[in-house]
């Protein structure tokens, strides 16, 4: 009689056993005929996978560094092609300190026909106040004698408006020419102080 009981509790597992297993394939996604289940592991990629993933990384990232030099070498061939240094001329923009002048804008003309208006922002105006300096200008100039007028609009000292033109003739020669508005303080006077010169 026990060893019957037995018995029948060792069948009732037995079932139990194959009704979950029953039950735990029936909730997996179904799988076409002829398909078996990829086994999966709890460290995800093997090497393999991950250096496939590494290598192309590496193509990605040297394509991007070919694209960029080729956009650079456009851009230079594109300068060179609207620009030829027998008629380029270059006009640059530097400050130096600004205590007593803060820029907003600078306006070109070379001939009496204005060439370039550039308003700056509050950073880029830092830039330019850590050293930076800005080609506001590029354009051709026939060989010969022109004029240049820089007008520079900003805060002046005592936070007010501020308005000031420089000029300076400009002999175009054979090759490039280049030209740089710099912006300095005056201590002596308390103001800005505007210089145009010529790069040799």
């Amino acid at each position: 009689m026990r060893q019957s009981f037995f018995s029948v509790m060792l069948s009732l597992l037995a079932l139990l056993a194959m009704g979950n297993a029953v039950a735990q394939d029936s909730t997996a996604p179904s799988l076409p005929p002829g398909m078996t289940s990829a086994p999966t592991t709890a460290t995800g990629a093997g090497p393999a996978a991950s250096n496939e993933f590494k290598s192309l990384d590496e193509e990605v990232q040297g394509l991007k560094k070919e694209v960029l030099d080729l956009n650079r070498e456009l851009f230079v061939l594109e300068e060179e092609l609207l620009f030829p240094a027998n008629t380029q001329v270059a006009v640059f923009v530097s400050m130096d300190v600004g205590e007593f002048f803060a820029l907003d804008s600078v306006t070109l003309k070379f001939d009496n026909k204005e060439v370039a208006n550039y308003l700056y922002t509050e950073r880029e105006a830092q830039a330019l106040l850590k050293g930076g300096v800005h080609r506001v200008f590029i354009g051709n100039l026939k060989a010969g004698e022109h004029e240049l007028v820089a007008l520079f609009t900003g805060q002046g000292p005592n936070a007010r408006d501020y308005r000031r033109g420089a000029t300076i003739k400009v002999e175009k020669g054979v090759g490039a020419k280049y030209i740089e508005l710099k912006i300095s303080d005056k201590a002596v006077k308390s103001q800005p102080e505007f210089v145009v010169k010529e790069w040799e």
